[in-house]
Formats: structure tokens, sequence, C-alpha cells
């Protein structure tokens, strides 16, 4: 039987019962203890409760009803209106800062529920829990549970080159887990500052910086990191996207690769290889493999679940050189109790069965359609635009004409129903980057993405003359 225990009445008041009984309600629903769609007792039900006649019940309902505060729903009792529902929330900027609904979200990072596996993950989730004994459903080791690290040491050696072994892999909850452990172990080998690359993803930083160690911005050409730049900093830890940096999408060179290896066994220094968005290489040439492949002694390699499968999942891992690896136990076991095992366990099953494999593979020929779907669209629609970087990851980076004023592009885009962020966004204060847009591709489908582009496209083309730049000559 549903109750309504926060409704009370008193024979003694001067109002009626069934003033008193409209008057709880309304101060319930407007506390927020009663919340749009809540089903209410019968009234028969209430009665009872309060011992009043039935027909008091009945009264307040319909002039509740009649108020607009309640509905009786056929087959589903009397319920909290739903036009009661607060405002929805705005949505948030990944970084900062809110954003009405748009029709289309060109933003990254996005989450497309239809691409995760259901039925595989479901499947996965139930080998783990058939087979978890006690030893799995106590507190999980430190580092992770065996079974994983053994498949994370399989599956990344096997598609990224990783060169690691099992006892040298930690499972954490994501990438800013993984990095806030990082910037707690690297003091302790002689760190005291960390590079990142500019432009690059402002969150990141601030994690860093909040961890205690501060940053220093590195240029980012159409090479990658400026090796010699980072030189010249007087850091001795940098943190890099390799594969598909984010968010000009270079993959680093592999002159560049060569002085990255070099600089960190000159300075006994290490890099952070954030392999973010390594699974998914579009592009018809064979894929570059993992940094750390070059130098397992001096690359933390990163990864996580987040792209895959769903954020949701807070799953990651840190493949570490030896020295660095016996830092972040040492962390790990001031801080935590370790990451949640039977996810792990889940996910390992997923990885010994190939079905992540096969997901990837489905995902990848998805996301080839659209990211040429975009670039077809962009030669249509923006006269002069490039899509610069690598085919690779779930987002894009285009390069505007010189001069365009980005700014107002962006907020042009954004009166006709197009949500996208300028590069600027990315970059630290004080430097003026070529304008360009980040274009995250993954959550729409091609459609929607050529509509989204034609859009863009008038917004550009309405641009005042002097502020849509200058186009490239074909």
């Amino acid at each position: 039987m549903i109750r309504l225990a926060s409704i009370k009445v008193s024979r003694d008041s001067s109002q009626s019962l069934t003033h008193q009984i409209q008057t709880a309600v309304k101060g319930e629903i407007a506390e927020g203890a009663l919340r749009p769609g809540t089903r209410l007792p019968s009234s028969r039900a209430l009665a009872d409760d309060l011992r009043v006649s039935r027909s008091v019940v009945v009264e307040a309902y319909g002039q509740l009803i009649a108020e607009g505060y309640l509905e009786a729903v056929q087959g589903s009792g009397t319920r909290v209106a739903g036009h009661l529902a607060p405002a929805p929330r705005v949505p948030t900027l990944l970084d900062e800062g809110s954003v009405p609904t748009v029709r289309w979200d060109l933003r990254t990072g996005g989450t497309v529920p239809a691409h995760f596996p259901h039925r595989e993950w479901a499947g996965a989730y139930q080998i783990a829990l058939r087979n978890a004994g006690r030893a799995e459903l106590d507190y999980p080791p430190l580092s992770g549970v065996m079974p994983l690290r053994e498949e994370l040491a399989h599956y990344l050696g096997r598609v990224r080159g990783v060169r690691t072994a099992p006892e040298q892999i930690m499972v954490v909850q994501g990438f800013a887990h993984g990095l806030a452990l990082l910037c707690s172990a690297l003091p302790r080998l002689g760190v005291e500052k960390v590079a990142v690359e500019d432009p690059g993803l402002v969150r990141q930083h601030r994690f860093v910086q909040e961890a205690g160690l501060p940053t220093v911005p590195v240029p980012v050409d159409a090479e990658g990191i400026d090796v010699a730049a980072l030189a010249r900093s007087g850091a001795r830890a940098v943190l890099v996207t390799p594969f598909h940096q984010f968010p000009t999408g270079v993959t680093l060179s592999p002159r560049r690769r060569a002085e990255l290896v070099d600089w960190a066994r000159r300075s006994d220094g290490y890099v952070i290889e954030d392999d973010y968005d390594g699974d998914f290489w579009l592009e018809p040439r064979p894929h570059p493999l993992a940094l750390q492949r070059a130098a397992p002694d001096r690359v933390v390699y990163a990864g996580t679940t987040s792209k895959a499968l769903a954020p949701v999942l807070r799953l990651g891992w840190l493949a570490s050189p030896p020295a660095v690896s016996a830092a972040l136990e040492q962390v790990r076991r001031e801080r935590d109790l370790g990451t949640e095992g039977l996810t792990q366990l889940a996910y390992a099953e997923l990885l010994r069965a190939g079905t992540l494999d096969r997901h990837l593979r489905r995902l990848r020929a998805r996301y080839r359609s659209r990211r040429q779907a975009l670039g077809h669209a962009v030669h249509r629609h923006l006269p002069g635009t490039l899509v610069i970087g690598a085919a690779a990851g779930l987002h894009a980076c285009l390069q505007l004409p010189p001069h365009t004023d980005e700014a107002l592009l962006v907020r042009r885009a954004l009166d006709r129903s197009v949500l996208v962020r300028g590069a600027r966004e990315f970059v630290t204060p004080g430097r003026r980057p070529s304008p360009a847009l980040v274009v995250g591709y993954a959550g729409l489908p091609a459609t929607a993405l050529v509509d989204a582009v034609r859009e863009l496209g008038r917004a550009w083309a309405g641009l005042p003359r002097g502020q849509r730049g200058v186009a490239r000559s074909a």
C-alpha cells in the first residue's frame, strides 16, 4: 500500500480537514518532497491513514486536480502533475559554462547511448558474477584484478604495440583519477612541474595544478608538440596526446617522436601518453603505434574505456616504468582501496572473448563514414575551410579562412541551433591561434552532420564581409 507519511491533520484546527490536506500537499510539492510524477495513495488509503472520511480526501484531491497540482491518470492513480517539474537543467560544457539546448550538438566528448554494446556487456558481467568467489567479492588488489591486468597486457601489446607486463599495469577509475595519482607519485621521483600541450584540454591542466604541480604550456604545431620548446621549459614530465592531438588532430611525427624519447632520456624525465582515442584510426594507411613502445622505461601509457564503451564505467589503466609503478603503489596505499572489481572482471571477459574487437570494428566503420561525410560537407558549405589533422578519433579540427572572427561565428552558429566550440577555448590566455572550430562527429548520423555544416556555412556567409576572413584559393 502506498503511504503519504508527511501529511497530518488536526481536528482542533480552525481550518477544515479538506483544506488542511490541500495545504499539506501543496507544501510538500513546493518543498520538493513530492516530485512531479510521484504516485499518491488512493483516496481510501489516505482516508484510512488520516482516520477521516473518504469524501474529505476525494474533495481535497479533486480541488488539487482542478488547481493543477495533481493529475488523475487512468489506470495509474493520482500523481503529482508532471508540468510542475523544474525547468530542465541547462546542459553544461565539458569544461565550464552553460549553453541552451540546440538541434545540432557538435561538442566533443559526448556519450552516444545507442553505441554501447548493451547485450555484450550484460553477458560479460553475468559471467563475471557467475564466476565470482570469495576472493573476487573481497576488496580488489590496489593495482587491479590480475585477470584484467593480464588481458590488458595482451590486448595493448597486440593492438597498440605497448610493451608491458601485468605487474606494471595499474587499473584506475578513469584518466582523471590516474592523472591525480601520477601527480602525487612523480614528485617522489624528483619531478616538480609538468609540461602540457598548448592548445590542449584545459580541464586536464587544472587537474595537474589542483594536484599540486605547476604546469608549463608548450606549443603544438603541424608535427605535434614542439620538443625544442619542451627542453627549454625545464620540466621533467610532459602530458601528450601523440596519436591524435586534442584539439588540433595532428599525429606526432616520427621525427618528433624520436626527439621526445631522446628528451626524456637526456633529462631523466617522463612522458605521460594519453591515448584517449587510440582505438579509432580511420585512415587507410597503417595506424601509428603507441609512443610507449619506443621507450617503456620513460613513458607512462594511459588509456580508458570512455571512448570505446562509456565514461560511466570509470575504468582506465596506467602502464608504467618500474620506478613509477612502485611510486604509484605507494600513493595508492595511502589514498584508496582500489577500483571496483566486478566491472574489471567483466571488461576482462570482453577482451578475452574478442567481443571488444568486434565492437570496435563496427564503431570504426560507423565513424569513418561520418568523418567522410563531414569532410565532404565542409568542402561544399564552408569555402576556404580545411579539415586538418589525421582522420582518427572522434573529433576534427576545421581551420577557418585566415582572419575569420571565430567567436562571432560560434555565436551566429548558436543562433542557428548549432553548438560548436572554437579553438580559442583550448589555448592558454594571451595566445591567439588561427581561427578554427573543433567538431565532434561521433554523436550525429551522417545526414545530421551535413545539415549542421550547412547551417555553419550559412552562419559564416552571414558574417560581415570583413569578419569572414580570406578564403584560400583552390
